[in-house]
């Protein structure tokens, strides 16, 4: 809960952009209070006054309004000054790095040689090291915040005025959150002078942030595999795991809107954006970032005059009137056998019908820190060669249908195969020539044949094994992604055991029928030497937060028993666990309520 004169300051676009990273500073949810900023956006939105005068009346009789919340005492209270912001990206890999744009050369990113090297490499026709082949806006609330948008069109403005063009290889992209950010930057004059920099509309959706970048130029794509080129993209999304944005981009930043512009125009991330000179003007003079960057002065002049009311009633009224609908005639729905996008779902047949025994798992994995929910299931753009893309391919469609893993995701035949299917996956018991090879890769055993991960889960699917994964610490961080836990279950996991769970996804591991389990401290797959040739039981009778053993049975012959935290957290994690999972529950409570 936001309080203070900085959240006072805030706008509700700002208010909505802090809320949405909330799963990025471990909250599950952000709540500021409702004060004249509310007001202010709701008038500004279209809402009809009747409407506006509703809320401040309710807020203020239900104590809500922010006058109301002054004496509010809080059990915590961490103070962060706003007047301390300075410029910032995230990354690279994650959203959690913060990245001050004056330190860019001090964490390595920045590189003055390698930018020199690369200014070479480019005279010579070639895309240089750090090339940032992705530079898009993105993201819902980043782009429903006028501010952000408006900033971004000032940069495009400015750069084209100074003759400024983006490098050929930056692959840009628009995509807001509403339609209504089209109509304002058309008022303000502004949505040409993106497009002229190539950050035309592309879609009012999800697109970049969740790795439905599209496809690269095929002679750019080409240059990246064959010099193993290190590729970025910068994006002003809000998640930046490795693999997430483009197979091809092997790291991706962070950044708001205008600094994407920039990006676009410097074209490497070993450009030092605060330093270097983006380019010269008609006089030879350098161009440097603050040469376009706006004022909050000229930023908020524009939205004044260029954001109105009718803007968002044009969009908004039509959106909501359905007209006339027909009735379905049956209320059950119609599964389509060939269909790739929804098919009826397995959760209650199968091996998910059938008993967790705990007993002789065999590892599918072992795996280091910080495996993300994009590790385990990566909602980015399918690839021929995957093991989706086979599948699809088999299923009729071209390749330029395949679309991306997230939109499958009501085809469990076609989301499963995603499990584990990120190209930058370290799965420590794939060791190859003495070191262990990165990849959507596993290892059999007890034959101990390295294969890709799909395959190595329908071998142990045909024989009926059920397996353990062992990871480090926050395992399961990143986005709340349903597959992630049901790609593993579907796999035949009945167990993870890690030295920490990242909240959410325990939740939803629990909701699948996977028991997590964790290390005491001190203990790592590291001190215990696992390599993936062991089986697993667990052992213990299972109550919230109890001591189980885990079983390590080395091929050897060597047995060893470990104290591990069952982390079924409470009595409703365990009724659920024990039911099978969260659909279970509620099927068999449902079924006991109607026979009562």
């Amino acid at each position: 809960e936001f309080f203070g004169e900085g959240a006072d300051s805030l706008s509700i676009g700002d208010r909505a952009t802090i809320s949405n990273m909330c799963p990025e500073y471990g909250a599950t949810a952000s709540m500021f209070y409702i004060d004249g900023q509310t007001i202010d956006y709701l008038k500004l939105t279209g809402r009809e006054p009747e409407q506006v005068a509703l809320v401040e009346t309710y807020a203020k009789t239900l104590g809500l309004w922010s006058d109301a919340l002054k004496t509010a005492e809080y059990e915590r209270v961490l103070r962060f000054d706003l007047g301390s912001v300075v410029r910032n990206m995230a990354g690279p890999s994650n959203p959690h790095r913060r990245l001050p744009t004056s330190a860019l050369a001090e964490r390595g990113i920045a590189d003055e040689a390698k930018l020199q090297s690369g200014k070479v490499e480019e005279a010579e026709g070639l895309m240089p090291d750090g090339a940032v082949i992705i530079a898009a806006i993105t993201s819902c609330t980043n782009t429903s915040n006028p501010r952000n948008v408006i900033a971004a069109g000032l940069v495009a403005k400015k750069a084209n005025a100074l003759g400024l063009v983006r490098k050929p290889w930056v692959k840009t992209s628009f995509a807001p959150g509403s339609k209504v950010a089209k109509l304002y930057l058309e008022e303000a004059g502004l949505l040409p002078e993106l497009e002229k920099l190539g950050f035309g509309i592309v879609a009012y959706a999800c697109t970049t942030c969740n790795g439905m970048s599209g496809a690269l130029d095929p002679k750019i794509q080409k240059e990246i595999i064959d010099r193993d080129l290190y590729a970025t993209a910068v994006l002003s999304g809000n998640r930046n795991f490795d693999g997430r944005i483009h197979p091809y981009a092997k790291q991706a930043f962070l950044a708001s809107p205008p600094l994407v512009v920039a990006y676009a125009i410097a074209g490497t991330v070993r450009f030092d954006i605060e330093q270097d000179a983006l380019g010269t003007d008609a006089q030879g003079n350098p161009i440097t970032l603050k040469d376009l960057w706006p004022s909050d002065e000229e930023i908020d002049a524009i939205v004044a005059a260029s954001v109105k009311p009718e803007q968002f009633k044009q969009i908004y009224i039509p959106m909501f009137d359905l007209g006339s609908v027909q009735e379905a005639e049956s209320p059950l729905y119609d599964w389509r056998p060939m269909s790739t996008y929804i098919r009826r779902p397995p959760y209650w047949e199968g091996a998910l019908a059938g008993e967790r025994t705990l007993k002789g798992m065999r590892p599918l994995a072992i795996l280091p820190d910080n495996i993300t929910t994009d590790h385990l299931s990566p909602s980015n753009a399918i690839l021929a060669d995957s093991a989706a893309g086979e599948y699809l391919a088999k299923m009729g469609l071209p390749e330029e249908d395949f679309n991306s893993y997230a939109t499958h995701r009501g085809d469990h035949l076609t989301a499963q195969r995603a499990t584990f299917a990120n190209p930058q996956l370290v799965n420590e018991m794939v060791v190859v020539n003495g070191e262990v090879k990165k990849g959507s890769l596993a290892r059999v055993e007890p034959e101990g044949q390295v294969m890709r991960m799909w395959e190595a889960i329908e071998t142990y699917m045909n024989r009926k094994q059920n397996l353990i994964i062992v990871a480090g610490a926050d395992y399961g961080q990143g986005s709340s992604r349903d597959w992630a836990a049901k790609g593993v279950r579907l796999a035949g996991v009945e167990v993870i055991v890690a030295e920490g769970f990242e909240r959410i996804h325990r939740t939803n591991l629990v909701g699948m029928g996977v028991l997590p389990v964790e290390f005491k401290p001190g203990t790592t797959r590291l001190t215990l030497g696992l390599d993936g040739t062991e089986t697993y039981d667990i052992e213990g009778d299972i109550s919230p937060r109890c001591d189980l053993t885990l079983v390590v049975n080395r091929r050897n012959g060597e047995t060893l028993k470990v104290p591990v935290t069952c982390r079924l957290d409470t009595a409703a994690d365990v009724s659920v666990y024990q039911a099978g999972g969260v659909l279970q529950r509620f099927a068999k409570d449902f079924l006991e309520g109607a026979v009562a």
